[in-house]
């Protein structure tokens, strides 16, 4: 059964804002896989294919298992409501957000976490240090931004946008990591790599001695020869395929 099959495509959403829905909703299972979960919060937005910027990011009350293609709300840049539901959106995952898919063209997709090793992170003055595998294929692809409190408050956008600049991984201080990608599958990948850095960077740290830095040219290399981040290597599609795949074996209700 293609990922695409499933209970039948509601009259209110198009065939391109559908296979939208299915897909992101599978991803949202996954991170539930993961254990990239935090209660009801954090996000994943997709832009909806077409002209006008409408996105679609999870109904606040219902876990990642929880999530289906059919009550995954579409919104506006205003926060307006655009879909059937019974179900409001969380504002701290607006603000975010939005104010990426407003500002940053290619910004199909944005993901935001709290994992465990993110945060901790997040927390340390030093940030990402690029002592393992998985930092060195991120040379010069992370920023910060510093802690504000929650992110409900609009004026924080353009602090975000400031922070952020040209890069597609921003470590948000004290709070978690984001990533966004030209595709859901791209910021996957840009995400999994920055987070499994953080769990080795993490471990690393609580033993004894001193971490082995890696000279800047080597990470300069690695990056470059990182194929999971580059679109003629498909960005990430193959894995994240994959990971779908066990989620489509284990419960298939995602594509309702």
């Amino acid at each position: 059964m293609s990922m695409t099959q499933g209970a039948p495509r509601p009259d209110w959403c198009d065939e391109q804002e559908w296979a939208a829905r299915v897909k992101l909703a599978a991803v949202y299972r996954v991170f539930h896989l993961l254990g990239w979960t935090e209660l009801i919060f954090n996000h994943i937005t997709l832009r909806v294919p077409g002209p006008r910027k409408h996105f679609l990011i999870n109904p606040f009350g219902l876990t990642y298992d929880e999530i289906k293609a059919s009550n995954l709300v579409k919104i506006d840049l205003e926060g307006r409501i655009l879909s059937p539901g019974d179900y409001p959106i969380n504002p701290a995952g607006f603000v975010i957000h939005s104010a990426i898919h407003a500002n940053v063209e290619d910004a199909h997709c944005v993901m935001h976490t709290h994992t465990t090793a993110g945060l901790a992170v997040a927390c340390m003055e030093g940030g990402l240090s690029y002592t393992n595998f998985y930092s060195a294929q991120l040379h010069d692809m992370v920023a910060y931004h510093d802690f504000e409190g929650i992110t409900v408050h609009d004026d924080e956008k353009s602090r975000i946008l400031q922070s952020m600049g040209n890069k597609r991984l921003l470590i948000l201080r004290n709070h978690g990591l984001l990533a966004h990608g030209a595709s859901l599958a791209h910021a996957f990948a840009l995400l999994w790599t920055l987070n499994r850095a953080c769990e080795i960077q993490v471990i690393t740290d609580s033993l004894r001695g001193n971490p082995i830095p890696i000279d800047a040219a080597i990470t300069a290399r690695a990056t470059r020869d990182s194929l999971q981040f580059s679109p003629e290597h498909g960005a990430g599609e193959n894995v994240l395929a994959a990971l779908i795949r066990r989620v489509e074996r284990l419960d298939p209700s995602y594509k309702e």
